[in-house]
């Protein structure tokens, strides 16, 4: 994939990433990665060299063999890691189209619905309507999913 050094982190903005030597971008279809993600799979990007720039994560030993790093504060997955080595969550990543799955694996758990998923109808907002002047309205706590200096910005009472 790339050399280049990528940066990431959690939805809070307390806990911030570094990361070079990406390699495999997956998705992981297996049940302890559907838990940890709350989804239907864990998308996950193996990296050589990670620097935790701010805050670290929490680590959950969810198997005798692999840890899941998360933060503390907000909840969102960031990290697994096994003997082998330590992937991020590709979705922690502010560009996480840099990083986009090459290959899924553990087919075996792969949910049923997950192959249907393109097939759903969309739906449209009508522009104007209330879901768009209710989004309208929305003031985002989110970290804004660039590196910053502090956070949360002074003055914001978060």
């Amino acid at each position: 994939m790339t050399d280049a050094p990528l940066s990431g982190g959690c939805q809070c903005g307390a806990v911030r990433f570094r990361a070079a030597e990406i390699g495999r971008p997956s998705v992981c279809h297996c049940r302890m990665c559907q838990k940890a993600f709350g989804g239907f799979f864990g998308p996950l990007v193996t990296c050589g060299a990670v620097t935790w720039t701010r805050g670290e994560p929490k680590w959950f030993a969810s198997s005798s063999g692999a840890g899941r790093g998360f933060c503390e504060n907000c909840g969102t997955p960031l990290a697994y890691e096994t003997k082998y080595g330590l992937e991020l969550a590709i979705g922690a990543f502010d560009d996480p189209d840099k990083v986009a799955p090459a290959i899924q694996v553990n087919p075996r758990d792969k949910l049923a619905l997950f192959d249907n998923l393109t097939d759903l109808p969309v739906r449209i907002s009508e522009p104007g309507g209330e879901w768009e002047t209710f989004m309208a309205g929305l003031v985002s706590h989110q970290h804004p999913g660039h590196d910053t200096e502090t956070w949360p910005p002074e003055g914001t009472g978060q």
